[in-house]
């Protein structure tokens, strides 16, 4: 029986995860555990708890000061955690792609006809060149994780689960600046639905992978472009 401390660590790190993904604590931001205990409503405790997790996630950093002291901040945006970043979930959702290509015919076919709806709405707003970020994003979302869900086991999926949301960091961040390419993401999708489609699981993952890659080629443009954030 989960007892009722550990649902509020669970809690606290999940609403804290949240404050950081959404950039409501900026890159490179002090995180200060009093401050952020009064801002949630919580006790030390669960917030030291939570803190420790996203620490171990790599949503928080730990810099050295003089004395031996340490400096608690968010994580920065750089070029360098983009591709790490990217190159990690490519490698998950990789994983994922070709075992999706062992599905019995009638699940396949399920996650085809999900993942094309998905990619379609996609192209319309590609076409339309004026659909809303946020939405553009729960789209692309969604077809990643249709093919984690439909492909990856439990272990696969928590890992994908604890990692991906750094991605979103990015996107929110740079979001309008990277969606001027959405065509060529979907143009990648297509690739990725054909090789599921016909069971090429090594293309499949080939293909899902350099998805991840060109995308982080494009981000990375973006973020020269414009300049990290949070890293001085």
């Amino acid at each position: 029986m989960v007892s009722k401390e550990s649902n509020i660590s669970d809690s606290t790190f999940q609403r804290l995860r949240e404050l950081i993904v959404h950039g409501k604590l900026a890159p490179g931001s002090r995180v200060i555990e009093a401050d952020l205990a009064d801002r949630l409503g919580v006790s030390r405790t669960p917030l030291r708890a939570a803190r420790h997790r996203l620490q171990q996630e790599g949503y928080i950093i730990v810099t050295s000061l003089a004395g031996n002291k340490e400096r608690l901040a968010v994580a920065p945006l750089t070029e360098e955690d983009a591709r790490e970043l990217y190159w990690i979930v490519g490698l998950l959702e990789g994983s994922a792609a070709r075992l999706c290509c062992q599905l019995e015919a009638k699940a396949c076919t399920a996650l085809i006809e999900e993942l094309n709806r998905f990619n379609e709405k996609l192209q319309q707003c590609a076409l339309a060149k004026r659909a809303e970020a946020n939405h553009i994003f729960d789209l692309d979302i969604s077809f990643h994780e249709a093919i984690v869900n439909a492909g990856a086991g439990p272990r696969l999926r928590a890992i994908h689960a604890g990692i991906k949301p750094q991605t979103e960091r990015y996107w929110r961040l740079y979001a309008s600046a990277i969606i001027d390419r959405l065509d060529v993401s979907v143009n990648e999708h297509l690739a990725i639905i054909d090789s599921i489609e016909h069971g090429r699981a090594e293309a499949a993952e080939k293909a899902i992978k350099m998805n991840w890659q060109n995308g982080a080629d494009r981000l990375c443009q973006v973020i020269e472009n414009l300049g990290e954030r949070g890293s001085w």
